[in-house]
């Protein structure tokens, strides 16, 4: 029986109505079409079928528009939150002239980058374990007309509800920074939720699982153990759609924004990678921190190419909104064991098979597949060019003074110069054809855009600064 025959017999065993395709574009958002399950047959399930790719951004033109949609058959899983019994299947887009996945598919990006790395000689494959932050709002309200332009945000942790009273509980007390982190309920008003989250990604297959409340009021952090480059991605993708429902069912608003409130911390997503040769991992040595030379130079060449990758890992202009100066987060490319103000940090590892490379300034807003298939491929840049990271930076950079920063470089500072530096610094990328000009140019073009109208927005602020003036 082949794997396609094999998916139409569990839809009819287990009563699947819907089949849903699920695919993801430019910008990381998972978008979807759906077959009865009735009408379905193993030969679309191995061939695929089309969909118009000039109604997705920065995909075909009219006049080419055809892609075909074919489905991971390995992906499938049942759907916890559709009223139908409905089934997920992930899928590639293919360009239906050659059978090859087509450039602009980011799942297709991943896969590529996976298929170049097997045949390389340093490593064979990628495992990445994630943690990310979220809130979680009580209502969110926007309006952008032309006659009002205003954003009200609620949540029962908010400072205006006392929630911000974590550490005396007097809600008249304001606390110290990150005193939020780790909070117990009742102070924490979102365990539960958090539970029922960790609940359904567990029966969706996640593994190590672990939450907590985040530093920020209404913030969550999630963690899990990672997969191969292509299924961490899909992970990724699968835990913001879970979050997000669940957060719906409890008649609340999940994002995964960088930084919504302007007085509170933002939210990163940490992504520990480590690497493996038939079998054996390739990090661990006995250089600083017990890392091996190749772990040295792949963490090199993250740093080299680091504001290129902002434009995959930070790819909003909220993004920059929390990567700022003297913001306590991870802005200067610097390297150390265990410390968390670096851009890139060196975990703890009790055994060599658990040594990663934590990269701690992407964000969820982030293409789960770009961002970790750019990751890799700048990595692997810095192993074949056997670079040198430098010295290891054990201070603490967020204490650090003006004098003592001024010759550190840091990530890119804005959106706008992340973008110029991925059109200057993208050679890397377009090794085994796993990124193309034209696709990063396509992304290129979609991020300017949105630079673009933000920078012609009117917001409240400059009312409140220059109305009267």
């Amino acid at each position: 029986m082949s794997h396609a025959e094999s998916i139409i017999e569990r839809l009819q065993a287990e009563g699947v109505r819907v089949v849903d395709f699920r695919f993801t574009d430019l910008a990381g958002h998972w978008r979807h079409t759906s077959i009865d399950a009735a009408s379905l047959d193993a030969r679309q399930l191995e061939q695929g079928f089309m969909i118009d790719g000039s109604s997705i951004p920065g995909w075909r033109d009219p006049t080419e528009a055809d892609v075909a949609l074919k489905p991971d058959l390995t992906s499938a899983r049942q759907d916890p939150f559709a009223a139908q019994p409905t089934l997920i299947l992930l899928a590639n887009v293919v360009d239906p002239a050659t059978g090859q996945g087509y450039e602009g598919c980011s799942r297709s990006v991943a896969a590529r980058a996976e298929a170049w790395l097997a045949g390389h000689a340093a490593a064979d494959r990628m495992t990445t374990s994630v943690a990310t932050g979220y809130f979680i709002f009580d209502d969110v309200r926007i309006e952008t007309s032309a006659a009002r332009n205003a954003i009200e945000i609620n949540g029962s942790e908010s400072e205006a509800a006392g929630g911000q009273a974590y550490a005396s509980g007097n809600p008249g007390h304001r606390p110290q920074p990150c005193a939020a982190r780790y909070a117990l309920s009742p102070a924490d008003h979102q365990s539960d939720i958090r539970a029922e989250i960790t609940s359904i990604l567990a029966s969706l297959g996640f593994t190590g699982i672990r939450h907590d409340h985040g530093q920020s009021p209404m913030q969550g952090r999630l963690a899990f153990k990672g997969d191969h480059l292509t299924g961490t991605a899909d992970r990724i993708q699968l835990m913001k759609y879970v979050v997000q429902h669940v957060a719906a069912s409890y008649g609340k608003s999940a994002s995964f924004m960088p930084r919504p409130m302007p007085e509170s911390m933002g939210s990163g997503m940490s992504l520990q990678h480590s690497l493996w040769k038939r079998g054996k991992p390739v990090f661990a040595g006995s250089g600083y921190a017990d890392l091996s030379p190749q772990c040295l130079s792949f963490v090199a060449g993250i740093m080299r190419h680091a504001r290129a990758l902002n434009a995959f890992t930070n790819p909003t202009t909220n993004s920059y909104r929390r990567l700022r100066k003297k913001a306590s987060e991870p802005v200067y490319l610097a390297y150390a064991a265990y410390n968390r103000s670096a851009a890139v940090r060196i975990p703890f590892a009790a055994e060599p098979a658990a040594k990663t490379v934590d990269i701690r300034f992407p964000d969820p807003a982030a293409n789960p597949y770009l961002a970790l298939a750019a990751i890799m491929m700048a990595g692997i840049d810095g192993i074949e060019q056997k670079l040198e990271p430098g010295d290891a930076m054990d201070r603490n950079l967020y204490d650090l003074g003006p004098d003592e920063v001024d010759d550190l470089p840091t990530v890119a500072l804005s959106l706008r110069e992340a973008l110029d530096a991925l059109e200057h610094d993208q050679d890397f990328l377009l090794r085994g054809d796993v990124m193309s000009e034209d696709l990063i140019a396509s992304y290129v073009s979609l991020k300017r855009q949105e630079i673009e109208r933000i920078s012609q927005a009117v917001i409240p602020l400059e009312y409140e600064l220059y109305y009267g003036s």
